[in-house]
């Protein structure tokens, strides 16, 4: 037998409900793994785009924010890349794509993003949509602290006075930071809302790992903007095929650390 030929007796059995959700994102998209995998598509794509989608009420367009925010903060930037253009295609505008990559800097560093910021960049101009982007900045150098500081407080309440009063004296520059850069610089932004925003750092965190006292923090911080636990924990569930099960269940631990059933 030769084994460099194809196997032809392999079917692949995708639901309905897959090749719809699938199309949705990728009109007419022929897939090459298909042909070398068919067995994993057939498991992946009838998970990932048929069982994890009936689960929740998230809708198209937040799922796929979601996802592309989770594939910067795990470093796949193949995947991102098609996920890009899978959210131009539901009606994720260039703007909110380019503030979801913004958003990621300060949570998942510069030298982690800077190769996705180009990736995009490559698909918007094969897509004609012109860069750069109208601008989204509503601070400037005198403001951002001031403003940064009382979108934190929105966040997260009184508990930003105790975090500067707990400081010690040579750490209150990094509180500064967060304030003046994390907050001011990039919550501030338009393109997307706070409660938008603050889920999309929810996504990061759990794709991250390790990061399960910032992934708490940011619970609490997206109940007191208006998302749910069912929000939350239906974000989780659309993220599961793209981190796995550790990082999912861990975030689900946190979850139910910091709002109990």
């Amino acid at each position: 037998m030769n084994t460099s030929e194809p196997n032809q007796n392999i079917k692949i059995r995708l639901t309905d409900n897959a090749i719809k959700n699938h199309e949705e994102l990728w009109p007419d998209y022929i897939s090459k793994a298909k042909e070398t995998d068919p067995e994993l598509i057939e498991v992946f794509d009838n998970f990932a785009f048929d069982e994890v989608i009936r689960y929740g009420n998230l809708d198209t367009k937040t799922r796929l924010m979601m996802i592309l925010a989770s594939t910067i903060a795990s470093q796949a930037l193949g995947e991102y890349g098609i996920f890009v253009n899978a959210a131009l295609n539901v009606g994720v505008s260039p703007i909110e794509v380019k503030e979801i990559l913004y958003q990621s800097v300060p949570y998942v560093g510069i030298s982690k993003v800077v190769d996705f910021i180009y990736a995009a960049n490559q698909i918007f101009t094969e897509r004609d949509i012109k860069l750069p982007l109208e601008g989204q900045s509503t601070t400037t150098p005198e403001t951002r602290f001031e403003k940064g500081l009382a979108i934190q407080k929105l966040i997260f309440g009184e508990i930003i006075d105790k975090m500067y009063e707990a400081s010690p004296k040579n750490q209150l520059h990094i509180q500064k930071y967060l304030s003046a850069n994390c907050f001011g610089d990039f919550y501030t932004r338009n393109g997307l809302d706070i409660k938008t925003r603050e889920l999309l750092t929810y996504s990061m965190l759990i794709s991250m790992g390790g990061t399960e006292s910032q992934i708490k923090g940011h619970i609490q911080g997206n109940i007191n903007v208006g998302n749910n636990k069912e929000t939350l924990l239906n974000v989780t569930t659309q993220l599961l095929p793209y981190i796995g099960y550790p990082r999912t269940l861990n975030a689900i631990k946190c979850l139910n650390e910091v709002i109990t059933e």
